[in-house]
């Protein structure tokens, strides 16, 4: 029986469980006498209901009462003031000793203070000197952290000894190991000598050995910072030594920390053998900067940078690359981007905060968009902007003041016309909603809009003069909503003037264009209970019928800075103009009718089906037109049908076609379907087609191969895998139909080891006419300590639809998910 007693001599078993009760009793007392102490909380008691407040002598009476406040859960943070520290708890088969010389607890003993409890077949505690000493079976675990070993010596208050051969694991990461000794400078800081490290769990075999280990001379444990730093380090994977290091530190958590990065390496067709070291510097908690060069077989040093900054007002990454004497091209090559989002606080009465957004990217000469890889979501490879951009805005006005500067790669095969920088441009829109206008009433949405913008390019690749453009726009609108629909009548007035740098073909220096706009949109809204499928739904029916009349205006000498067609979309359908820009107001004598019917759940009002049609009737030709491009004839436009369906959660399609009704054939058509029943389970595919231009069927996919097999693996949530010892494919094709070839494709395999993943990946990308770049990439990852060879999570996640990493950040748990 176990038993605890601060007296030298041994209790009987009645004896025993009253000495107990009372302690634990006198102990809870205690502590709440400390605690009431210490959250005192004067109160005066609430009068009854119906009753008269207490009098001011009843709450003098009632003020030196104290009230314990209740903590609502337990309490992660650990103090280290001695005060705080609370009684030390003894238990044992047998405790003997002397009061305030020293205890002996054996058999089954256990001393247990603050977040520290430590068990063993024997404990000696020697009280002038703070000295215990714990033998056989010994078992350590401060807030969360355990150790396990035959023998310790310990200064108990400072936490200052050292456990030989002990087995330890840490709880911030499950990071675990053996060593011939440890250390303990304190509660916080510790050194193991001749010692493992891994995060591998331990199994039932007893012939487990970890798949991958980092062992050291010596190793040093900073749970405050929660970094680790080995002296003499070779990590070891299946047995076999893969890296060594004379220093390496290395995370306990997902906190950032300056040092080196693991290697990175990767074989392509362009750069060759390539292996990449990065630095990282963890500048301050907002702050932080990478250095990476490489080696490129083919082509020589990269010498590569990132700087990152969060501020209370601002954030920015600015980018950079340094090839001297490129062996590919014979000359030095470089690149950098810069990106900053913030807020200038000025202070004045009229213009309080001024928002800046820049965007600055350049590169060395043409041919770099084809010789180097382009960033992840890179859509315009060519065409690379320096964008400075202040906006500010005070009640209904607001301000944009813009410089924007275009660098063109130019490709002699595939020559392309470079669009206009504007140098500067002022933008300026006052606008109200729902206010009055003189004798009318209230009601009325109105807004001004004004845009002066200096276009500046090279007149000989562009065919057109460059040109200072005033544009404004009036508009004003009168919305009438209810619940069954709405009608909304607007008319605007565009007005644009021109002063242009040479003359145009009709010997004009200036020119100008006044264009008015009438509209009138309007709609309705049905709604009935119904059931599809034995489901129950609110099924919706929403007619909508738009006009648009607006006089024809000769536009045709006027140059084309900024206008372009409008897509055909459900989007755009409804719209006065049919020309984006302000360079083009198309004429316009159409109605747009469209109908739109939905089934939404009545309890969640999410959407399970959306049909719509839409088409539009022209009465008059449309006669402006873009340079080059032919006027509108057709009395009846294509139709537009879309339908999107998410029946089941699992299940997703979404399809637009448009379809011609003179030939009976669709000009677009675009078509996608995606399953996803659930984590790291994923195919999407879709096919879009517009006649005579492209042809293009896109698949991806995340899918566990061990599928096919049976093995279904276990739901353990997102970021977490499925289980030790399952195979993932991962990928995406883009294929060409109507030139019968792959345009990019990207191919993989991933191994969810439990404590580490393995992941191949196979890239080819279209980077020109004829032109492709292929490359492998391979990666190591060793759970909770780093990644090994080239990163393809990026490419991973910027081109499969709703991919997953097997592992993403966690919190870590909490001190008594391990409490003894």
């Amino acid at each position: 029986m176990r038993r605890a007693s601060p007296s030298p001599f041994i209790l009987s078993p009645v004896a025993l469980a009253v000495s107990r009760l009372v302690v634990f009793c006198a102990t809870l007392g205690m502590a709440a006498a400390g605690t009431a102490h210490a959250q005192a909380v004067p109160a005066a008691p609430e009068p009854a209901r119906g009753a008269s407040a207490a009098t001011p002598a009843e709450m003098a009476q009632t003020e030196g009462v104290l009230k314990l406040r209740p903590a609502p859960k337990l309490a992660e943070e650990i103090s280290n003031n001695p005060q705080d520290r609370g009684p030390t708890f003894i238990f044992g088969d047998r405790v003997t000793g002397r009061p305030d010389l020293e205890t002996v607890i054996d058999g089954n003993a256990e001393l247990r203070r603050g977040a520290t409890s430590i068990r063993a077949d024997r404990i000696e505690y020697y009280q002038p000197d703070d000295q215990m000493k714990s033998r056989g079976n010994v078992r350590v675990n401060r807030a969360g952290n355990r150790f396990e070993g035959p023998e310790l010596e310990l200064k108990l208050d400072r936490f200052e000894g050292f456990f030989t051969t002990p087995d330890y694991r840490f709880l911030s990461n499950g990071g675990n190991g053996r060593a011939e000794r440890v250390d303990f400078l304190d509660e916080k800081h510790l050194t193991a000598q001749r010692a493992s490290y891994t995060t591998c769990e331990r199994d039932d075999e007893a012939s487990w050995e970890p798949a991958w280990v980092l062992r050291a001379r010596s190793f040093e444990f900073d749970l405050d910072n929660e970094v680790g730093v080995a002296n003499g380090a070779v990590v070891r994977f299946k047995d076999v030594p893969i890296l060594a290091f004379p220093k390496v530190s290395f995370p306990l958590s997902d906190k950032r920390k300056s040092g080196l990065l693991p290697p990175t390496v990767s074989m392509g067709s362009t750069d060759g053998f390539e292996f990449r070291q990065p630095y990282y510097f963890n500048i301050a908690p907002n702050r932080d900067a990478t250095f990476s060069p490489a080696l490129l077989s083919k082509r020589g040093l990269d010498l590569a940078g990132e700087f990152r900054y969060l501020e209370p007002t601002s954030s920015g990454a600015l980018r950079g690359n340094y090839l001297p004497g490129d062996k590919l091209r014979d000359r030095d090559r470089w690149s950098y981007s810069y990106q900053h989002i913030g807020t200038i606080n000025t202070d004045l009465p009229f213009v309080r905060d001024v928002n800046v957004n820049l965007n600055m990217n350049r590169v060395s000469d043409n041919d770099y968009w084809r010789d180097f890889a382009a960033p992840a979501g890179s859509t315009t490879q060519r065409l690379l902007s320096q964008d400075v951009n202040l906006s500010w805005g005070t009640g209904n006005l607001s301000t944009t003041m813009r410089a924007l500067k275009w660098q063109t790669l130019q490709d002699v095969t595939s020559p392309i016309v470079p669009p206009y920088d504007r140098l500067p441009q002022f933008t300026a829109t006052y606008s109200r909603v729902d206010a009055p206008l003189g004798r009318l009433g209230n009601g009325f949405d109105w807004s001004i809009e004004g845009d002066y913008t200096r276009f500046s390019a090279d007149s000989r690749l562009t065919g057109q003069p460059n040109s200072d453009r005033a544009f404004t726009r009036l508009q004003l609108a009168r919305p009438w909503l209810s619940a069954a629909g709405f009608i909304t009548p607007k008319v605007q007035l565009h007005a644009t003037s021109y002063q242009f740098d040479s003359m145009l073909p009709n010997g004009a220096k200036t020119a100008s264009r006044v264009v008015p706009t009438f509209s009138l949109d309007s709609g309705l809204q049905f709604e009935r209970n119904t059931s599809f499928l034995g489901r129950a739904f609110t099924q919706t029916l929403e007619p909508r019928a738009f006009y648009v009349r607006t006089p024809y205006r000769d536009q045709s000498q006027l140059p084309n800075y900024d206008s372009g067609a409008n897509d055909f979309n459900f989007a755009t359908v409804f719209t006065e103009n049919a020309f984006v820009g302000n360079d083009r107001i198309s004429d316009a004598n159409l109605l747009t009718l469209g109908v739109t019917s939905r089934l939404l759940d009545p309890a969640t009002g999410a959407e399970a089906v959306r049909v719509g049609i839409a088409q539009r009737l022209r009465f008059e030709d449309q006669r402006v037109t873009l340079p080059g491009a032919l006027p509108v004839t057709d009395r009846i436009s294509d139709l537009l049908v879309g339908a999107s369906v998410n029946w089941v959660p699992q299940w997703s399609f979404d399809t637009t076609v448009q379809y011609n009704p003179k030939t009976k054939q669709s000009e677009r058509a675009s078509i996608g379907v995606r399953y996803n029943p659930g984590n790291y389970r994923v195919i999407s595919a879709a096919f879009r087609r517009q006649r005579g231009v492209s042809e293009q069927i896109d698949i991806g996919w995340q899918w566990p191969i061990n599928d096919l097999w049976g093995d279904k693996g276990k739901d353990l949530g997102a970021g977490q895998g499925q289980g030790p010892g399952r195979y993932y494919a991962v990928g995406r094709l883009n294929y060409s139909v109507l030139d019968k070839r792959l345009v990019d494709s990207i191919v993989g395999v991933e191994y969810d080891g439990c404590c580490w993943i393995g992941r191949v990946v196979l890239q080819r990308s279209q980077i020109g006419t004829g032109t492709s770049d292929t490359r492998i990439m391979f990666q190591l990852e060793l759970v909770g300590f780093s990644r090994i060879g080239a990163n393809p999570l990026e490419t991973l996640k910027s081109n499969v639809p709703r991919y997953q990493n097997l592992r993403e950040k966690i919190d870590a748990p909490s001190r008594f998910t391990t409490y003894d």
